[in-house]
């Protein structure tokens, strides 16, 4: 399944009850998520990893289509021609130095 199938899939699941939500709620679900991925890391428990990963991609796809984002072409948009600040593949960029 391509991101753009996976998309159009989340939205026939949710679109309709996550739009209802509006942004700003379904962000606040999204980060969540997020935390719950975070756990999951720590854990190092790989089918928990592969369903909050799952889930992160989901609430993600969801946020983009309410925003009105493809994000299948936002994504090659921005990253077809490697790293967006030096176009290196891999990234060539220097680390930022720790204060």
């Amino acid at each position: 399944m391509k991101l753009e199938e996976f998309q159009r899939k989340i939205e026939a699941i949710y679109f309709e009850k996550d739009s209802r939500r509006g942004l700003a709620g379904t962000f606040m679900w999204f980060a969540e998520e997020v935390g719950e991925l975070s756990r999951a890391l720590r854990r190092k428990e790989r089918s928990e990893l592969e369903g909050e990963f799952a889930d992160c991609l989901a609430w993600l796809s969801t946020l983009a289509s309410i925003a009105g984002v493809d994000l299948q072409q936002a994504a090659m948009d921005k990253y077809q021609d490697g790293c967006p600040r030096c176009r290196s593949e891999p990234c060539a960029c220097e680390e930022p130095k720790k204060a």
